[in-house]
């Protein structure tokens, strides 16, 4: 016989292993202390890639503990937590946070069977991360109010006298400032300033992200705004009569920017085998779908058919920069922003 004491530890700890054992995950993924696991920092969306990222779950029985916030805040702490950082993988929603992370030697190459399944203008020149899909730049602009044939072929031509109070963008945006990053590294910053005093001075309505940007067009408090492809898809997804459309920009022009979202895997990474097997997973053509069909972003895996209505991949081109180089300018185009009073 058990003395009571005895038992009662003993019922508690079988207690314990029942609830760690249901706190385990997936029953294909094995729950307990040899389960496979990953750390993920992403900068993407819970609600976007969530659902992907539970079908690599359930798919690999790798168990995933995730960290949503901002690209570049998560670039900033893994750069403060170096080689201690928790950690596998950084999920980045741009280009220019995995730049960053790269610049303070903290990624690792990536395979070549990885890296070969995209065009190499959308993953690092070094190997160290890889684009999982992609985003063009357009101007959006009411079906309503204003003929296709009346846009100007050039972000710059913006800055004309006609378009005064008819515009609006989110400067707080992320993937606008990518854009105006963009823009300094393929003009110089003196064009790019001045191209910010022009529009500043057509009184733009500054909005907070790209779906009020999107809504302000549909409901004519503006005309025209500076935003992401996909959004109008997803509106569109909700109100088939939703009225507005998106303006390809000429190929080659700082507003044509495609970025990509990525991810790269930390050279301190405690689990490297499963942070492989998601990178495999991000680019197979299941998920690559997934990017086309859900999120409405471009394909990067070329054998996998992107939304219709957008301009081919091959010829969304916009300026000829490394997309890595955009994170070592965000500081500095943030005091740009703040200078040219379009941000507080």
């Amino acid at each position: 016989m058990l003395r009571p004491r005895l038992l009662l530890l003993l019922l508690v700890a079988l207690a314990l292993g029942a609830v760690i054992g249901a706190c385990g995950g997936d029953d294909d993924g094995g729950g307990g202390s040899d389960q496979r696991t990953l750390v993920i920092y992403s900068g993407r969306a819970e609600k976007l890639v969530g659902p992907l990222l539970e079908r690599f779950e359930r798919a690999s029985g790798i168990r995933l503990q995730v960290r949503y916030g901002e690209s570049a805040e998560l670039a900033a702490t893994i750069a403060e937590e170096g080689d201690a950082s928790p950690a596998d993988v950084f999920f980045s929603q741009d280009a220019g946070a995995l730049g960053a992370v790269k610049a303070a030697d903290l990624l690792a190459p990536l395979p070549a069977a990885v890296l070969d399944r995209i065009d190499p203008r959308f993953r690092d020149p070094d190997g160290t991360w890889v684009g999982t899909s992609g985003r063009a730049r357009v101007v959006a602009y009411s079906t309503e109010r204003v003929k296709r044939d009346e846009l100007p072929e050039s972000i710059f031509d913006f800055t004309d006298a006609r378009w005064k109070g008819r515009i609006g963008f989110p400067p707080p945006n992320a993937s606008f400032q990518a854009f105006v990053s963009a823009m300094r590294l393929d003009v110089g910053d003196k064009r790019t300033r001045a191209w910010l005093e022009g529009i500043k001075a057509n009184d733009p309505t500054l909005l907070e992200n790209n779906i009020q940007t999107e809504e302000a067009i549909a409901s004519g408090e503006i005309d025209v705004g500076f935003v992401n492809h996909y959004y109008v898809y997803e509106l569109r997804a909700e109100r088939a009569d939703f009225p507005v459309a998106n303006h390809f920009l000429a190929a080659g022009d700082p507003g044509a920017l495609v970025n990509v979202a990525g991810i790269g895997i930390l050279r301190s990474a405690d689990h490297g085998p499963e942070a492989g097997e998601l990178a495999r997973f991000l680019l197979a053509n299941p998920a690559q779908e997934f990017f086309a069909t859900k999120t409405f972003e471009y394909p990067l895996v070329a054998s996998v058919a992107q939304p219709r209505g957008l301009r081919p991949l091959p010829g969304a081109q916009g300026p000829d920069i490394e997309l890595g180089a955009l994170g070592a300018k965000l500081r500095s185009t943030l005091e740009l922003l703040r200078s040219v009073g379009l941000t507080g």
